[in-house]
């Protein structure tokens, strides 16, 4: 008998095996043992229950409330008509939404008294009363089944009791439908909330300062509006939030909710509201998920309106628009009234605009306006009418090298990316290796300056580190408040590094390193090139592409004249003053916001007052 027979045979005789033990044995011979306990049944009233009863309306509503107390009613009423039936509770929530049931304390609460044994069954109205998320029904209704023993829900509206068998399946049909039911419903208040803002009918929750008055408008409760004065005030001022909310406290004033102590939120909340300076700003937050309610910040993904003038402001918006800016710059260390920008006003330097490195607050346009306001608007050097002197040659039509396109080792260099600010070591020579300096940007000749400054000096930065070596090496310029600012003005992208070689300036006074920004380097990270360019583009020796401008493409530098005229206006720096201090533009101090004298004044005015008034609502 070869191989594939005797596997045949095996196959054969685990058949027959098989077969003998499943002919079973005589039937006469089997006990059947008879059920004793009966499955429960919602309608059988010979076994005593202990029924819990689930409400719920979904806003808090006033006009709700006779919702609520029909269910709660009908419901009594039903456990009264079963004899074995006893009331354990009547669990209800008001104003929360049944897509989660994380905020829903009575229904948690319920739950709970479900897994500790006091509850047998619970009434509610619907599938959509007990919970509108699929997941959440479909999960609570096993957990309460697999209970011992087991907890039924009976939804009057669907005739559907948990605990009979073909239950589960109309349970999760009617879920799912409910949970369908709340998203057409939330697009459809999103939608109403579209049109209401695109009309200019916008939502008014309570606000400090303001009452309602019976068409919703917004009109000013003067007994606030003092304690909202107060808080910028004393923000203008330079109080911290915790500082004014703590003053608030001691002085006796009333949170809108009515809450004697304040904190560093509600202060910086009342703040950051554009309602206080009459204008209005909707859509600020949305909910991206209708099933959990987390509600994000609107940074461009939905629609958001503005207005302005929309009812009267208690705060002037100058005043409103200077706090603002304080608020974005307090966690670079700003304190005090609004900073000015500084520019140098002469020498060789005018126009340049001293970089403040700890206020965020300030944009491209404005140190364009402040840099404008010495020199005036800047002047195309392609458009001078540079023409070639008798006796020279005529040098017309030639350009000279841009630098960038060679190894120049011994230049100036800085880096600039979105981390930091570096120079190389050759920089920090060129400035007899100060330890401070100063930076400067002239918007309109495209160039930043680097001088040396004094360690207490108002713009100063520190720029270098001791090595081990005993020698000053560069360290990286940490920049978060003014870095963006910088990347704005150049017209540069956040996503890459930029590094610039210079040139340095000496007179006798000292020496300045000068750059020209729109001959920089650019440098693109491996991750925005990929895997096909860096193996094409990337040298070894770095880890991004090297890029230049494509203004460039056409040309090896710029035209011998206009480099003359760019030359001079850089390089003219033994003529004239390099150290020149900078200072407030002329003009600049007609400030529109309430000057330091009026804020202190106003504080001393308002606080006997509101003190006052804390005492009343107190005693």
């Amino acid at each position: 008998m070869n191989e594939n027979e005797r596997r045949q045979e095996s196959v054969q005789q685990q058949k027959a095996k098989i077969r003998r033990r499943y002919q079973g044995i005589d039937s006469e011979k089997i006990h059947v043992i008879p059920v004793t306990v009966s499955q429960p049944d919602f309608d059988d009233d010979r076994t005593p229950k202990r029924v819990a009863v689930y409400a719920r309306v979904s806003t808090g509503d006033p006009r709700q409330t006779s919702s609520y107390e029909l269910q709660k009613n009908y419901y009594e009423s039903q456990v009264e008509k079963h004899p074995n039936w006893t009331l354990v509770s009547i669990y209800a929530d008001e104003g929360l939404s049944g897509t989660s049931t994380q905020k829903r304390k009575e229904f948690n609460r319920m739950i709970e008294d479900c897994k500790a044994g006091k509850i047998d069954l619970i009434l509610t109205k619907s599938i959509s009363r007990f919970a509108r998320n699929y997941v959440d029904c479909g999960q609570i209704v096993r957990e309460l089944m697999d209970l011992n023993p087991p907890v039924g829900v009976r939804f009057e509206s669907e005739n559907l009791f948990t605990l009979k068998m073909q239950g589960e399946m109309q349970l999760m049909m009617f879920s799912g439908i409910a949970q369908e039911e709340s998203r057409i419903k939330s697009n459809a208040m999103n939608a109403s909330i579209e049109m209401r803002f695109g009309s200019g009918i916008f939502l008014t929750p309570p606000l400090l300062g303001y009452d309602q008055n019976e068409d919703g408008n917004l009109i000013i409760n003067e007994k606030e509006a003092k304690i909202v004065r107060l808080i910028f005030f004393f923000y203008l001022y330079g109080y911290t939030c915790q500082q004014i909310a703590d003053t608030l406290t001691q002085l006796g004033c009333r949170t809108k909710r009515g809450n004697a102590v304040w904190s560093a939120g509600s202060i910086l909340g009342v703040l950051r509201n554009e309602r206080h300076c009459g204008a209005v700003r909707a859509r600020k937050t949305f909910t991206p998920n209708y099933l959990n309610h987390k509600s994000r910040k609107n940074c461009g993904d939905r629609l958001s309106y503005f207005t302005e003038d929309h009812h009267e402001p208690i705060i002037a918006p100058e005043d409103y628009f200077a706090v603002q800016k304080l608020l974005s710059n307090a966690k670079y260390g700003g304190r005090g009234i609004l900073p000015e920008l500084h520019t140098v006003a002469d020498g060789s330097l005018q126009g340049f605009v001293a970089v403040n490195p700890r206020w965020a607050g300030f944009e491209a346009a404005d140190y364009r306006e402040a840099s404008m306001r010495v020199c005036g608007p800047p002047m195309n050097p392609e458009s001078a009418g540079i023409e070639a002197q008798p006796g020279d040659f005529d040098l017309r039509g030639f350009e000279v090298a841009r630098a960038q396109f060679f190894q120049v080792i011994g230049m100036p260099c800085v880096t600039i990316s979105a981390k930091g600010v570096h120079f190389n070591r050759v920089c920090i020579q060129k400035l007899n290796e100060a330890r401070f300096v100063e930076l400067l940007v002239h918007p309109g000749r495209k160039s930043m300056a680097v001088r040396p400054a004094e360690e207490k000096a108002r713009h100063g930065l520190r720029w270098v580190r001791l090595a081990g070596n005993g020698r000053w090496m560069s360290r990286m310029i940490s920049g978060a408040a003014f870095i963006p600012t910088l990347y704005q003005l150049f017209g540069w992208t956040a996503e890459y590094k930029y590094c610039i070689k210079g040139i340095c300036c000496r007179s006798t006074e000292g020496a300045v390193l000068l750059f020209h920004w729109e001959d920089a380097e650019i440098l693109i990270p491996d991750s925005v090139v990929g895997d096909a360019g860096r193996r094409l583009l990337r040298s070894p020796a770095r880890r991004a592409v090297a890029a230049f401008p494509a203004s460039w493409a056409n040309s090896v530098g710029d035209a011998w004249y206009v480099h003359g005229r760019i030359q001079d206006t850089m390089d003219g720096c033994g003529i004239r003053q390099l150290m020149s201090p900078a200072g407030p533009p002329a003009g600049s101090n007609d400030r529109n916001y309430t000057e330091s004298d009026a804020i202190t004044g106003g504080i001393r005015s308002l606080i006997p007052q509101v003190q006052r008034e804390g005492a009343a609502d107190g005693g």
